[in-house]
This record gives structure tokens, sequence and C-alpha cells, in this order.
């Protein structure tokens, strides 16, 4: 075979000059004339230019993948799915209804921090004496039907749950002495006596009474029993269609999104539709988002872990450990029944808490995933700016009297760093920076001292057994139980399981007592210590903390036990606490100097007392999928809560980006 000469640069030159004069001579030249001589048909298949064929569409339950986010519903299953009539009893708000459709007059925002005016243009506005409220409401919003949001809507909502016995808000609403419309978008309400908190009924933290649409409620016979299907919506999207076995509630983006406080305030959705779908286990999310069928879904530690391990896509809320939310406006932790001793002494129930590893606790609710909580609040951002960090001087000098002259200081506020080196010999990778350990694991916690611990219950005449074991001051074996929700992957279950074992090694003869009747045994004070919520929840988004304080109200407590207590579960009160809870009352909610003021004092008498022991600030093990959308607010960019469950998740709806895919 010839072997092919490569042509060089200069040989590319002389050819190329050669080629050139060619070109030039045969332009002079005189043309030669063409004669034809003969006709010849040639057949020459010609191949056509590929049209591109657009790659189909993916569609996951009728709807096209791109443009649909898929969502777990908390909640489960819906019971009774053609009743969207949420005036009326649990009607599963979470498919879909307070994140899409509904807008309250107001919405907390806990990540961020604030108050959102939804419906309502501004504030409240409240004369001197809060015996009267202004509500103005924010102009040019419609229901979905296309008729206006006004004054109207807000005067008959008020006056129709006042007037009917068995809706939601009906005993809260007889407050109400009066309620009228100023003007189309003013609202007017008189009460019957002073309330600076009367606005916070309609304030939207996973629940509200929510504004009706008048000119179709006002044409319904019993609405006791209306069904509200399909529901008219003040929110960006409608109903599309649901499943009549209750598993899943399709929503499909408004043509008007655009005259919704969502539109007005964060623009437009970037989902045409939103589903909610319920999946009855943590295995089957994590088998759909591996398969990208579910964008946002909220799973357990151990879930999570898996997902993030099989889908290259998934993400959590922390990219790295602990992985898990930790600005949940809710603490966990252990309730004490004060009324059944020892429980009653605050010195048994300080003495519990110092038998506590925070670590070692830590360690076996959570795996260390957690932020621990010192105070009877969450450490939300807020509440770390507002609360946590100044009082963390009066922590450090707090002191117990351990009786014969000697005191000891139980806060611990390198508790955080010792969590920290926990995870690091675990193998995960944990921040070296002090400070941003602390915004990862919290600002301290409780000393683990037994020694202390031990002098205070021999302060107060108990004593050990040849074996270790605790006494009673009459010499009987000291045994109680923990009561607790039977679901494993609850934070009331996992706090009592870390518990037991704590006090076990102190050598406390304790049980734990999982009970699917819980909440009736805690409502009637039918436990020695429960993991109820030590503290009620606050708002996370306003400094208030008369929400949680108002539940250790004096005025409520039943002290029969056996008999329901509507207040706080450990009906314990204090004298001092009562005086908070007036002076936060008159206090208006605009003023939050003052409020944190007595908020401060409100939180240092809990820790005094410490009639529940607060462990740990509630974490969600939030998994979203970023195959289809993106731009999640995960722990680097905090705009806005992360909860698709949450009613804020509409506002979540305009940052998100789809992918393209």
């Amino acid at each position: 075979m010839e072997e092919k000469r490569r042509l060089s640069r200069r040989d590319f030159l002389r050819l190329s000059t050669m080629a050139a004069a060619g070109t030039v001579l045969a332009a002079c030249a005189t043309p030669t004339p063409m004669v034809v001589e003969k006709e010849v048909v040639v057949e020459k298949v010609v191949t056509p230019t590929p049209v591109p064929v657009p790659k189909e569409e993916k569609v996951v339950m009728g709807f096209p993948r791109s443009e649909t986010l898929f969502a777990q519903q908390l909640t489960g299953r819906v019971g009774t799915p053609d009743n969207f009539n949420l005036w009326v009893g649990w009607k599963w708000q979470d498919r879909g209804l307070q994140q899409l459709a509904c807008e309250p007059l107001w919405t907390i925002e806990y990540a961020v921090g604030e108050v959102i005016n939804s419906l309502a243009a501004g504030p409240p506005e409240y004369n001197d004496d809060f015996t009267q409220m202004t509500i103005k409401l924010r102009e040019g919003v419609y229901w979905s039907d296309g008729v206006e949001i006004t004054a109207d809507d807000v005067v008959f909502t008020i006056e129709t749950v006042k007037a009917t016995e068995g809706m939601n808000y009906h005993v809260q609403l007889q407050e109400v002495k009066n309620v009228y419309a100023q003007d189309k978008y003013t609202v007017i309400v008189e009460l019957s006596e002073p309330n600076s908190r009367f606005h916070t009924y309609f304030l939207d933290r996973w629940g509200c009474c929510r504004i009706m649409p008048k000119h179709q409620f006002e044409q319904v016979e019993d609405l006791l029993t209306f069904e509200w299907n399909p529901p008219l919506s003040s929110g960006p999207y409608v109903l599309h269609s649901y499943d009549p076995a209750g598993f899943w509630t399709a929503w499909e983006l408004r043509e008007d999104w655009e005259r919704t406080p969502t539109g007005m305030l964060y623009g437009k959705p970037k989902p045409k539709y939103v589903v909610f779908v319920t999946h009855q286990d943590p295995a089957s999310a994590v088998i759909a988002q591996v398969r990208h069928e579910l964008d946002a879904a909220q799973l357990t530690l151990e879930s999570l872990r898996a997902v993030l391990a099989q889908n290259p896509y998934s993400r959590a809320y922390r990219r790295e450990f602990p992985w898990v939310v930790n600005t949940d406006p809710c603490v966990t932790g252990l309730t004490f029944n004060t009324l059944k001793p020892p429980f009653d002494n605050r010195e048994v129930r300080w003495a519990l808490t110092l038998a506590i590893d925070i670590v070692s606790y830590s360690a076996n609710a959570m795996d260390g995933a957690l932020m621990m909580s010192a105070l009877h609040t969450p450490s939300v951002p807020l509440y770390l700016k507002e609360y946590y960090e100044p009082m963390e001087s009066w922590l450090r000098d707090f002191a117990l009297d351990l009786g014969n002259g000697e005191t000891f200081k139980p806060y611990d506020p390198d508790a955080p760093l010792r969590l920290a080196e926990y995870a690091r010999k675990r193998g995960y990778v944990v921040p070296e920076d002090p400070k941003e350990i602390k915004r990862t694991f919290g600002y301290g916690w409780w000393k683990y001292a037994p020694d202390v611990a031990a002098k205070l219950l021999e302060k107060n005449g108990f004593s050990r057994d040849k074996d270790g074991k605790w006494l009673l001051p009459d010499g009987t074996l000291w045994k109680f139980t923990i009561l607790c929700d039977p679901n494993p992957g609850h934070h009331h279950y996992q706090n009592a399981f870390a518990a037991v074992q704590e006090w076990r090694k102190f050598g406390i003869d304790v049980e734990v007592t999982p009970n699917e009747n819980w909440s009736t045994l805690n409502l009637h004070g039918q436990f020695d210590v429960s993991t109820a919520w030590p503290a009620y929840e606050p708002w996370g988004g306003h400094v208030d903390l008369f929400r949680t304080f108002d539940q250790w109200n004096s005025a409520y407590v039943e002290p029969e036990l056996g008999k329901p207590h509507y207040g706080h579960l450990s009906r314990w009160s204090d004298p001092r606490l009562d005086k908070v809870i007036a002076e936060l009352k008159d206090t208006d909610w605009s003023d939050t100097e003052r409020i944190i003021e007595l908020g401060m004092e409100g939180l240092k008498i809990a820790v005094q007392e410490m009639p529940s022991i607060p462990t740990y600030t509630y974490v969600g093990a939030v998994a979203w999928d970023t195959y289809y959308w993106t731009n999640w607010p995960g722990a680097e960019n905090i705009y806005s809560q992360p909860y698709h469950h949450w009613p804020n998740f509409k506002y979540m709806l305009p940052f998100l980006e789809p992918t393209g895919r």
C-alpha cells in the first residue's frame, strides 16, 4: 500500500498560490460556449437531514414531571377525602389546604424571625386598653372564582364562627362584642374584655382561624356539614384532583396567581402542579425519592441516611452532619407530674436533671444529631439572639443550694463542644470553630453531676441500698415510669428511652411505658414522668412567650389527678410567673423590648423550678431531591422555614428553580 504523504504547511502555501493563479487566469480567459449534446438523467439517493425527536416528557400519576412538585403528606392518609371544611373539626390541613389554598391574615416565619402580613396589609392596631383591634386588609386580593376579598369576608367569618357552636375558634371568638367594616378594606373588632393577643387567633402557625368566602358561605344552610368541595382559594393554587381513598391531593397554579398575597409578596410559584402524597412508612418515601418521584419528604434520621446514600441528587437541610433541621419552634424533653410526690419537690427535679449526661443522652436519642436546649424555649434563630445569648451570663452564675452553705453552678457552656467531640469519634465531620459548633449543637446545657444529684436527694431524705439503688424517704425502693408516644420515630419516644438509660445508670428503678392512649393519660395526670412537650410551643418568629407561659397559669390548674387539665401537663404554677403572665398580657405585641424583658424573667423562673426538663429542639429529618427542583432553603440559604407541611410552603415555591430535566 502506498504510504500517504502528509501535507506540510509549506506545501499547502505553495499549492494555494498555484490554485489562486489558476483561478485568476481562468477568470481572464474568454469563456467557451457550452453545447448540450444530450440530456442524461442521473438518479441519486439523497439522505434527508435528521429531524430532532423531542424527548418524551416523563409523567408521574398523570402529571408532567418537570412541572410538578411531589411532597409527602406529614399526617398520613386523609380520613375524610371529600371534606375540605377546615372550620369544622380536623381536616388534614397539610394535604395542601394550609400550604397552597389558604392565605391567613398573618403568617409566622420562625426561620427568618418575622411575622408575614398575608391578607392583612400590616400588623394589627390596638387601642390603649386593648379592647379594640383594627385590621387593614391588602387591596386587590381575589378568591379563585374572581370575587375580591374585602372586609365583609372578615366580618362574616368572625360573626359566623362566634354564632356557630361546633366550629373551630367558636369559644375564642366569644370575646368579640362587636365587629364591623369601617370601609372596604378596614375591619374594627370590639372586645368584651382587654386582650392584647386577640389577633393571634388569626396568626397562622400550623393552624389558625381562617377567613371564609362570604359570598359562598352565606348561601349554605348547614355550615357544620358543608364539605366545601371544591374549596375556593385565597392562595396561589386551586384544587386539581384528589384520591377518593385519601392517599393523594393535587393542586394547580392559579392563572391569576398575581392576585394573591403570595404573588404580590414573592412572585410566581415555579411548579405548575403540587401533589401531596401519603407514604405509610419511611421506606416507601425513600424508594420514591430514589426514583425521583418524591421531591420533599420528612423522614427519620435512619431513613434520611438511607436516601442520602442511594440518591446522589438528594440533600438534607444541612449538607453535613448533623443534617437535620434545627430551627423548629418546639422544644422536646421530659415533663414531671408535679402533683405527684416526689416530683412536687424542685430539688428532686433538679437532681434528676443533673443525673443526665446530655452527650450520652443525645447519642441514644439521635446519634448526636440535635441542638441541645437548656431553656424552656426552642433554639430558633430569633430566640438564640434575644434569649439564649443575652441570658448566657445569668445561666453561668445561676447556683443551686446544696445545704450546709454549699452551692453548685450547674450550667455547662462546653456541653456542645463535648457533643461535637462525640460526633468526631463517630467519624462525622463537624466544625472546629466553637461559635459554629454552638450554632450547630446548641449554646449549652446542664452539667453531668451525679455526685451533686446525690447530695440533693440525700438532703431531702433519700438514701441508697447496698446495691446502689435509690430509696424514697420512707425506705421503699424508688420506682417510677416514663410515659411516651408508642411511635419509635417520634421524639417523645426517643427522649423516653434516652432518659431511662441515664436514670438507671444513676441507680433509679425506672421503666418506659409506651401507650397508644398516652394523650388521654397525660390530660388526666395519670403519669409520673412524661415526654410530652416540656414547654408549650412559642411563636418562633416573634419574641412573645405569653403563649408558652400562660399554660402554667395557676388559674388553669386542676388540682385533682384523674380530672382533665387544660394547661401545661406538669400542672405546675408559680405566683411569680403569674405576675409575668399578667404583665405580658398588658404589653402591646409591638413593644418587643418589654416583651423580651418579661420573657427572660419567666424563663429564669422556669429554670429555677425545673417543672420539666427541656433537652433538645425538635429536629426534622427533611430530604429534598434536587433532580427536578433546586434552591431549597437549606442551612446555607435560609430564606424560609424548610418544611413542606407548614403554611409557609406557598412562600417558598417562588424561590425554587426547575432544573429543566
